[in-house]
């Protein structure tokens, strides 16, 4: 009769001894990285989900403008256009330009209701600025080769764009005027959407006072419905005192009071039916502290 071969014997069972609760917590700590503390990710012109996020990647493009007497001169030459334009299709009605600084630099904040946004304020602002605009106006015929003969920060929207970053840096410690809307786009609604935490982050990062500008009258619909008509459309531009943020840069919970801190500013210059998300805002609201 054939015997079965022996099975090698069944090794220990060690689940059920007693296992130290200190080394079972050591072992579930994640090991510590040693090194440079990492700043948090800002995403220009957009922070969230319900925001644009740019399909066009076009990193080379961005960059500070630089200023050669080609440059200087067509900035001179769309100026003068643009001023034009600005006279033939509105009635503009503008306020506050003494608040605005004689030298920078400074963060130009602005709300964003239609297209003509940065012509207006191109036309009456005393300035050239160095702007941030979305990357996909690159592709556009005619529009695209006016903005990059101006010379502009393209941005990718809805993504870490430290390009971008670093470009409207540079600009500003080198005393430039920067313009940027915190909400990252054309508003919807045709009140203040919500704001982004770009503006904020550059303020901050470069510890340079903001100036906030407010505009109405230039939705889109609005606006080109009375040009079809050759109808002049009513806006306004305010330009209201500069201001400085408290708190850090690579504190996330000090961006978003200072986002919030510059949107109810914005608010407050607006009427109330162009506050939107802020309308909570009143005119008895104080500017943050550091104002000019």
């Amino acid at each position: 009769m054939p015997i079965a071969p022996s099975l090698p014997p069944k090794p220990p069972n060690y689940g059920d001894k007693p296992v130290s609760e200190v080394s079972k917590k050591r072992s579930s700590r994640r090991p510590r990285r040693r090194g440079r503390r990492r700043e948090p990710v800002i995403r220009i012109g957009s922070n969230y989900g319900d925001k644009p996020v740019s399909e066009v990647w076009r990193p080379e493009l961005t960059r500070l403008p630089v200023l050669t007497p080609a440059r200087r001169l067509a900035r001179r030459l769309l100026k003068g256009l643009v001023r034009f334009l600005v006279f033939c299709f509105t009635r503009t009605e503008v306020s506050g330009l003494e608040n605005f600084p004689k030298k920078g630099p400074a963060l130009v904040v602005m709300n964003h209701l239609g297209d003509a946004d940065a012509l207006i304020m191109l036309a009456f602002l005393p300035i050239f600025p160095e702007a941030l605009a979305k990357i996909e106006l690159y592709n556009f015929p005619v529009l695209g080769a006016l903005m990059h003969a101006y010379g502009v920060i393209w941005v990718h929207r809805g993504q870490p764009d430290r390009r971008a970053i670093r470009a409207a840096l540079e600009g500003l410690r080198a005393g430039k005027f920067v313009g940027v809307a915190p909400e990252g786009r054309e508003s919807l609604s045709g009140g203040l959407e919500e704001g982004t935490e770009g503006a904020a982050f550059l303020a901050i990062k470069a510890g340079v006072p903001l100036v906030p500008v407010t505009i109405t009258g230039t939705q889109n619909a609005r606006l080109y419905g009375n040009m079809k008509r050759l109808r002049r459309t009513p806006v306004t531009l305010r330009v209201g005192k500069a201001f400085i943020l408290p708190g850090q840069a690579n504190r996330q919970g000090a961006l978003r009071e200072a986002t919030r801190l510059i949107m109810e500013v914005l608010a407050r210059q607006l009427p109330p039916e162009y506050r939107g998300v802020y309308s909570y805002v009143d005119g008895s609201l104080r500017l943050p502290r550091g104002e000019r």
